[in-house]
This record gives structure tokens, sequence and C-alpha cells, in this order.
């Protein structure tokens, strides 16, 4: 059995990137096949709860509200349609509900109460909840444990020296200080990025550098390739190749043996034997259904048909971490404290979404 390593340099990893392919799938099945089922790969719905307005400038994203996109905002669901939703996902086969709000931070007050109220239905249902909100501080973090919360996402999205030049509204280390939040509770991290931003391997490796030298290693890391959405300042960038996703992928897994490596945004663009190709180099989950938050993504049926000709199952809930229990409102033992965080703003200008956000107008 591999050990997992936690200090990782950004030259290892390259050298590992770089593999002639046919070492590099040997390896990463090997390692695979030591950490988990080959055959199983868990299945998870991500349901927008909170759609555009953002007021960050991610390069990548169209619900930002100062870029120019067909993303058209909504405000908050209530608790009975994402229980509606989750009903549909699990009969659909997913295991895990992720929640996203297109939110910067989460802020103390009713809205947050009501996503509490979520996580608490969507947990008793027996489906693993995961949630993005942005930003958290430590007691937020604890009472969405409290509520039951499985996962909480939070993409480190590139390098450390790369971040600066996609997004100008908040810093790299605000990332770490939120997953070090969640980490002193008992829900699980799940953090990866997003590669064909323009970005090199050598920013790829310095990402791959963030996740590994974390201690414990994320329990799960996303593995997107870009979307280039019109209207957004990374609308002219060219599609991911398969084989850079494969690579990816399987230097993944091979740095963090332990971690499920989600093959999540891009799907659309991938051939079945491209997915089985990265599924064999170690990825083992996907995002299933129709949209990912504001993207297309592959229907249900097909990846079930998918899974059917792999001979892969769809992993059964909490089947890595216990279900956590769920404390009611009136039992929390953290309550709202009211807080008002000072995330960071680095403020300096990035041309290309300076000039996506005037264009259009």
């Amino acid at each position: 059995m591999s050990i997992t390593k936690h200090n990782w340099t950004k030259e290892e990893i390259i050298a590992i990137y770089n593999k002639p392919m046919m070492d590099l799938l040997y390896e990463a099945a090997s390692i695979h096949r030591e950490h988990h089922d080959p055959n199983v790969v868990q299945v998870s719905t991500l349901l927008s709860i909170k759609t555009g307005g953002c007021s960050e400038d991610c390069g990548y994203c169209p619900q930002a509200a100062r870029y120019h996109t067909a993303v058209e905002g909504n405000d908050l669901m209530s608790v009975s349609q994402v229980k509606a939703q989750a009903l549909r996902a699990k009969s659909g086969g997913s295991s895990r509900v992720c929640m996203g709000a297109a939110w910067r931070n989460v802020k103390d007050g009713p809205e947050f109460d009501q996503v509490l109220e979520m996580v608490r239905t969507i947990n008793k249902m027996d489906m693993e909840v995961c949630c993005t909100l942005g930003m958290i501080t430590e007691n937020q973090a604890q009472r969405l444990a409290e509520a039951g919360l499985y996962a909480y996402n939070h993409n480190l999205d590139t390098s450390e020296e790369y971040y600066k030049e996609v997004i100008s509204t908040r810093g790299f280390e605000d990332r770490l200080q939120t997953i070090e939040n969640v980490r002193k509770t008992n829900v699980t991290v799940c953090s990866g990025g997003i590669i064909g931003m323009g970005e090199s391997i050598d920013d790829r490796a310095g990402m791959l550098v963030a996740l590994s030298t974390l201690n414990p290693q994320p329990e799960s890391v996303p593995i997107n390739a870009l979307v280039a959405v019109e209207g957004t300042p990374l609308e002219e960038e060219k599609p991911v190749e398969i084989w850079e996703m494969i690579r990816m992928v399987a230097t993944t897994r091979i740095i963090m043996p332990e971690t499920q490596v989600r093959l999540s945004a891009g799907r659309m663009n991938m051939s079945r034997e491209g997915q089985a190709m990265c599924f064999f180099a170690g990825a083992n989950s996907i995002f299933a259904g129709d949209k990912l938050l504001t993207t297309s993504n592959p229907d249900v049926n097909e990846d079930m048909k998918m899974f059917e000709m792999l001979g892969l199952n769809p992993q059964k809930p909490f089947t890595k971490v216990v279900q956590p229990k769920t404390i009611e409102a009136k039992d929390s033992q953290f309550q709202s404290l009211g807080e008002k965080p000072k995330w960071s703003r680095p403020g300096h200008i990035i041309e290309r979404n300076l000039e996506a956000s005037v264009k259009g107008k």
C-alpha cells in the first residue's frame, strides 16, 4: 500500500505529468486500485440554489454581475424546491447533492438559516450534502456541520501565481483560510480547480502542490475543463484537449491516492472513450444532471448508459465517511454571530476582465 506524501514539489509533479502516457496511466491505475474499487464511481448532482448577480470578477464565471452573459439571475430557492430536486437526483442514481450559491461569502441572516434547513432536509433523506457558498468563517462552518453537512466545496481554481491573472476581487489566501475553517469541523473538504484558462503546466502543477501539501489532503478534488462562456473574459480560450484532462486526472491520482478525483465541468466535450480513459486514470466521481450550475452537462440517462457499458456502479452514500448527525436549529450550540469578516480585496486590474465588464453595455 502506497503512503500518502504531503511534501510534493512542483518539479516532482511536472515530471509525473510529463511521463510517457502509457507509463503515466499504468502508475495512476495501479495506485487507484490500491485505494479504491475501480468499478465504483461516486455520482453527485450540482444544484444552483441562488444564481447570478455575484460581485466577484472571476474570469471564467458567467454568474459575475459585471459580465454580460445570457445567465438569468434567480433568488434563493425554497427548502421545498430543493427537496424536490434532491428527490429527483436520488431517483436518478446520485448519492450526493451539492448546492451552489453565487455569493462572495456567507452572511449570517435569514438566507443562511434557509440554507441550513436545506442541509438538514437532504441529510435526513440519507444523501450526502455538499455546499459551495463562497468564503465562510469558523462559526459558519460549525453551523453547517451541525445541520448535517457532509462536504464543503471551495476550489483553489489554479496556482497562487496565476490566480492573480484570473481574479482580482479576492485573495488566494482567503481560499486557504476557508478550507482551514472547514477543517475545524467534521465536514470533509472538496477543493480542486480549472484547466484551460490560459495557464501553463507549471501553474497546473502549482495548484496540485497547494492541494497535495494540505494535511489532510482534500477528500474530493474536482478537475474542471474550462467551459468558455460568451461574455466572460475567457470566452476566446480554446477547449482543453482530452489528453490534457487525462494527464491531469492521472497526476492528481498519483499524488493524492486516497482522494476522490472528480471529473467535473467540460464533460459535454468529452467522448465516452475519453471519459473511460479518465476513469482508468483514477477519476472516480462525476457530476450528473443536465446542468452544472449554469453550463450544460451530459444527461443522467446517458451517464447511466455509459456506466452500464463500462461496468461501473454508482457509489452508495456515506461509503467513505459516516453519515453526520443533524442537529435541529433549536438545539444548536452555535448561533449566528452576525459576523462581518474582512475578506481581502486585492484590487489589482486584470485588463481582460475590465474589457469584458464594459463590452456589450
